[in-house]
């Protein structure tokens, strides 16, 4: 019980880390990080200390999808127990601004 404990505790800090790394991530033209923005579908965390994380972009052809991901690698990948990050970037199901945290549609002017 106590170990169980104890992993799950990992677990919760290791999620945390990886969410307080994610909330610095902006898109260069939005003034909202991309996790508030609700680009961020999935994280898991994979054996070997992979960190999966499945993101979609506002718009299919966003020209920040490079400089996102990549800033992604960087700061999740610098939290510890995570030895790679792997960005997946997928549109289904489609980003509609329903997604956005209330904070993000209120810095937007939507609320």
């Amino acid at each position: 019980m106590q170990a169980e404990r104890k992993k799950m505790n990992e677990f919760l800090e290791k999620e945390e880390a990886v969410l307080r790394m994610l909330k610095t991530v902006f898109d260069p033209e939005i003034p909202v990080n991309i996790y508030d923005l609700g680009l961020i579908y999935k994280i898991d965390f994979q054996d070997g200390g992979v960190c999966a994380i499945e993101m979609t972009l506002t718009a299919p052809n966003c020209p920040a999808a490079d400089f996102l991901v990549e800033d992604i690698r960087q700061k999740v990948g610098s939290v510890d127990g995570i030895e790679r990050v792997d960005v997946k970037i997928v549109f289904e199901p489609e980003w509609t601004k329903d997604m956005m945290s209330e904070e993000a549609k209120l810095e937007l002017g939507f609320m």
